[in-house]
């Protein structure tokens, strides 16, 4: 019997072929530079205050163990460094880890980039306060798999914060055919409509693993300030937020 695997090697081979551009801000990850200010406000604001830390203090996330699960080039993992957490960078794609560490030791960034997977690390025992599982279920091939065994790793207290595209029309028209055919911000066939995942399909998972949604918020982009904001609209991209119970 073959074991089950949150591996999809396509996707793999998709982003590992992109991994020279991960910090190049007008390359193919632009989207996601565009997109890292308004997730790492909504990630520092959530965790200081589930961990009653100061927001102003430049070192707010001194003494927390982070996982950034999906973590490409870093572009999550770097500034939850800076910010004093202890972080074990884990993505499946062994390129995108070398660029990764390459990219933190030229920073003067200690981080613990790891070429593994979810569950691979789960059977290993490790824990942590919180996971970033930010804009990765839609690229794996078991999202109850993957979310369970991320999941099972966030210590009691601890957070999990999951950030994608909603299964929707709206979605297929706007973060697929615009982003890929018209405006051309990411390479065609970078989303694939029927690996979108709907907040429900989160919620579920998570919940049999004892895990709350505490929090949950749309994202959109405002083509006349060219920036991504935090909306009530989770049609397209959203984010959510769970606590370990």
């Amino acid at each position: 019997m073959t074991a089950q695997s949150t591996i999809d090697q396509a996707e793999i081979d998709r982003f590992s072929a992109m991994a020279a551009e991960w910090w190049d801000p007008k390359g193919k990850f632009r989207p996601l530079h565009k997109f890292n200010p308004v997730r790492l406000q909504y990630i520092k604001e959530k965790v200081c205050e589930n961990f009653d830390r100061d927001i102003r203090d430049p070192k707010a996330l001194k003494g927390l163990r982070f996982l950034d699960i999906g973590c490409g080039g870093g572009l999550l993992s770097e500034p939850m460094a800076r910010m004093g957490a202890e972080i074990i960078g884990a993505d499946a794609s062994e390129t995108n880890i070398e660029i990764a560490r390459l990219h933190a030791e030229q920073s003067g960034l200690d981080i613990d980039y790891r070429a593994v997977t979810s569950e691979a690390l789960e059977k290993e025992g490790e824990k942590f306060d919180v996971v970033l599982n930010m804009e990765v279920v839609e690229h794996v091939a078991d999202v109850d798999l993957f979310l369970a065994s991320c999941a099972r790793m966030v210590n009691p207290g601890g957070l999990m914060f999951v950030a994608t595209i909603n299964r929707t029309q709206k979605a297929k028209a706007l973060a697929i055919f615009m982003a890929e055919n018209v405006l051309r911000w990411l390479p065609k066939g970078t989303h694939q409509y029927e690996k979108l995942v709907r907040p429900d399909e989160i919620k579920t998972p998570l919940g049999s693993e004892g895990m709350e949604i505490i929090d949950q918020t749309g994202v959109f982009y405002n083509v006349f300030t060219d920036s991504w904001n935090m909306s009530r609209d989770m049609d397209v991209n959203y984010m959510m937020l769970a606590r370990k119970n």
